[in-house]
């Protein structure tokens, strides 16, 4: 059985730095897109490397997770970790393995601050670190940000409350029950980040219970896009729905825009 898992495991990390290489292959940098509005938003936002005073106090924070041998059992109602299997976990575990990378978390923070969303709903909170840049990035904005983990969810809390972060409501409960509700609340959505529950049918799902509320400036944001086979083709289904008019595949994350108007084309763009 553990040989199985071995093998399975291998078979998993060879197709991931499979598709990884072909990306690399066929992805662009801002010269080669075409589009007015994709080379500004790649040459505006996602290849803005430079430093920003907001990112030294959340990547101090993300210091003190990696350093917190805390043990905590976790509530896993998703697809799970391809690294550690293990319910009972330590804190530097989780902000090790789970956690946005630095250059990935700063990417979402300049999406959400060059959007200027009024609202953002987050899937996946984990220990809030991204969740954090989102309000740092958007001060005014009313965030929603939604863990199925109460043991992980707990820890996130902890982490605003030090952070002083003001404008973050933090719901606990699975994504099933709790998203349509946030949707249904709201008269629109303009910024939405799903990093929660990689299965295709389940990434489907928040993708057509969004539309509904989605308008010219809305933003989804759809999380390891390479993740699974399931995942690659829900990527592919939401590329191809009719509302959708550009998507940018920057590998780590996907991103959608229904933008009228615009002709439907689709980025790769190295990152």
């Amino acid at each position: 059985m553990q040989l199985q898992v071995q093998s399975l495991l291998l078979f998993m990390v060879l197709t991931f730095l499979t598709d990884f290489f072909k990306h690399r292959l066929t992805a662009k940098s801002r010269h080669g897109t075409h589009s007015p509005f994709v080379y500004k938003l790649a040459d505006e936002v996602i290849y803005d490397f430079s430093e920003k005073n907001e990112y030294e106090q959340i990547e101090t924070q993300r210091k003190k997770l990696l350093n917190d041998d805390r043990l905590i059992t976790v509530t896993d109602l998703g697809a799970g970790s391809h690294l550690n299997k293990n319910r009972t976990k330590k804190v530097k575990q989780i902000a090790k393995n789970a956690l946005k990378t630095p250059r990935l978390a700063q990417l979402i923070y300049r999406l959400a601050k060059d959007h200027n969303p009024k609202n953002i709903i987050e899937l996946g909170t984990c220990l809030g670190i991204t969740t954090a840049y989102l309000s740092k990035a958007c001060p005014e904005a009313d965030i929603l940000t939604i863990e199925g983990c109460p043991q992980t969810a707990a820890i996130a809390a902890q982490n605003f409350k030090e952070l002083q972060l003001s404008n973050i409501e933090l719901q606990v409960g699975n994504f099933d029950d709790l998203l349509p509700n946030a949707i249904a609340a709201r008269e629109k959505l303009d910024f939405v980040y799903i990093d929660g529950n990689h299965t295709k049918q389940a990434t489907l799902n928040y993708f057509n219970w969004c539309l509904p509320k989605i308008h010219d400036n809305t933003l989804l944001i759809f999380d390891d896009i390479y993740w699974s086979q399931g995942m690659k083709e829900a990527w592919a289904e939401i590329k191809a729905h009719p509302e959708v008019t550009v998507t940018v595949d920057l590998f780590w994350i996907g991103l959608v825009y229904f933008r009228k108007g615009q002709a439907k084309e689709h980025f790769k763009l190295k990152y």
